[in-house]
């Protein structure tokens, strides 16, 4: 007996299939280890291991000696550990190794010597403030490169001279102030050097970049647009810089541009967006626009207008956007919307107009609505006219407005109606009110707010919750039901005799 234990024993430990897991880990048959608040790297990890993980601990240095064991090593994630230093070498003899992610510690240099067939390297997080040429050196497998929120100034392009097959090169949050030389990296396809202190690119800076697909700038100081971006890009990034005119007419050549973000920079206008003739999403929001671009592209499916000073919107601006299905115009200052501006949008189905000037709400607006957000306008009254033929609506927002009715048959308009927002507007609570209050509930809508301004003794409270409102409402059902009854039973010369208060709001109206 005791033999064929040791046997077995004998048998796992040489597959490498040891049952042992190390204190503070836990192990599965899939050769994953999991190890947290380790203050040095678990020497008991079993032979096997393809994938380790390990967080949250006190391991300040690695050595050579740390990883000896583990021939079979394919990921390593080791974050939020405090490490400070890497022995040369550490990582060089696993072989097998493609992906290191070392993000979140405290490292000040690219570790010395990677394996040759990493893949993935991801060093976010650190205090690395430098980048030499033998950084990468023979790394020729290496896909995805992340070295965001470091302290890195300068970009060598030495650096990348071996990285031939980088598709993913993320520099985002570093102290980047300027690029001097070209970069070589043909099957780059994702590229971004957000959050840095660039000012300006070099002319040539995008030459080898082919296969570019997406390019992210924002967050940076550039006040023009980078020339010669590869024809090849889908997005383009530019918010949060210091852009005060885009020259469209330069960047005719990007074609396949799908994507284009310029929010939060300091751009009057902008023109001639239909030379980008396969864009779906612009987003201008906080910019300095005071009337919505001309000419745009006839598949735009969103446009982001929102936080700008337009205040006219008309037909003109949206001829042929029969795509766009999101449009954002709030924060502005639009008071004349003009009827049926919309109406070749044959698609949209999200209209943002909050905070804005305007006293009604905009007529003709496309049936495809689902959305319709008006908080914080001067709308006064909610008519049949405006909402009749919207009906795919499921959200209405009229927060904040001078809305004290609402009439119960513009609700039959609306037979998707989900979410309607009602708070802050002084509702004069009728027991016609009330009535709407039992059509949102048979049509089962979430209703918000509704708190009554008048008359006076029911402010504050909400006339679809108040169960005062709603008794008062039928103990005056009531006496209406029973004076009519007393006017069967009197003489036609009585009846001249009772008392009706015809300026009660409650006299003409019944509950359901």
């Amino acid at each position: 007996m005791h033999l064929s234990y040791l046997l077995v024993f004998l048998f796992s430990s040489h597959s490498g299939l040891s049952t042992a897991c190390p204190r503070r880990c836990s192990c599965d048959p899939a050769q994953s280890v999991q190890c947290y608040r380790a203050t040095e790297i678990p020497r008991e990890i079993p032979f096997a291991t393809r994938r380790l993980y390990i967080s949250h601990s006190k391991i300040k240095q690695l050595q050579i000696t740390d990883f000896r064991r583990m021939s079979a090593l394919e990921e390593l994630v080791l974050s939020c550990s405090g490490t400070e230093s890497i022995e040369n070498n550490t990582f060089k003899a696993l072989s097998t190794l493609k992906s290191l992610e070392l993000y979140k510690n405290q490292l000040k240099q690219i570790p010395i010597f990677l394996p040759s067939g990493l893949e993935i390297l991801k060093l976010a997080d650190n205090s690395i403030n430098t980048l030499h040429a033998t950084d990468f050196e023979g790394l020729v497998k290496l896909r995805v490169l992340d070295i965001r929120n470091n302290l890195i100034a300068t970009l060598p392009s030495s650096a990348f001279s071996s990285l031939f097959n980088l598709q993913s090169l993320i520099l985002d949050g570093n102290n980047m102030e300027s690029v001097s030389a070209p970069v070589k990296l043909p099957r780059l396809k994702y590229l971004s050097m957000a959050d840095n202190k660039l000012n300006s690119l070099p002319t040539s800076f995008f030459t080898s970049f082919k296969n570019l697909q997406f390019l992210s700038l924002s967050g940076n100081f550039l006040t023009k647009v980078p020339l010669d971006l590869p024809k090849s890009l889908l997005s383009l990034k530019l918010e949060k810089n210091q852009l005060k005119t885009v020259r469209l007419q330069d960047m005719k050549h990007l074609e396949n541009l799908s994507e284009f973000f310029l929010s939060e920079n300091q751009l009057t206008s902008i023109d001639g967006a239909h030379l980008l003739p396969n864009l779906t999403t612009l987003e201008l929001s906080k910019n300095q626009l005071q009337a919505l671009p001309l000419r745009l592209p006839g598949r735009l499916q969103k446009l982001d207008c929102s936080n700008n000073l337009i205040q006219r919107v008309t037909a003109q601006e949206f001829q042929g956007l029969q795509d766009l299905k999101h449009l954002f115009l709030d924060n502005n200052a639009v008071s004349m919307f003009e009827a049926g501006a919309l109406q070749q949008c044959a698609q949209l189905s999200n209209l943002a107009l909050e905070q804005n000037l305007l006293i009604s709400i905009p007529l003709r607006l496309p049936d495809t609505l689902a959305r319709l957000d008006l908080k914080g306008n001067d709308i006064e009254d909610v008519g049949e006219q405006e909402l009749k033929d919207l009906k795919q609506l499921q959200v209405l927002n009229l927060r904040n407005n001078k809305i004290s009715a609402l009439d119960r048959k513009v609700l039959e308009y609306l037979p998707r109606l989900r979410h309607l927002y009602l708070d802050g507007n002084p509702w004069n609570c009728t027991c016609d009110l009330l009535r709407t209050r039992g059509v949102l509930m048979a049509k089962g809508t979430d209703v918000r707010g509704g708190q009554c301004a008048a008359p006076a003794e029911r402010r504050g409270e909400s006339w679809m919750s108040s169960k005062k409102i709603l008794q008062q409402c039928e103990d005056n059902l009531s006496s209406i039901e029973k004076g009519k009854e007393d006017r069967k039973k009197m003489k036609p010369n009585e009846a001249s005799s009772v008392a009706v208060n015809t300026d009660d709001d409650y006299y003409d109206y019944e509950l359901d």
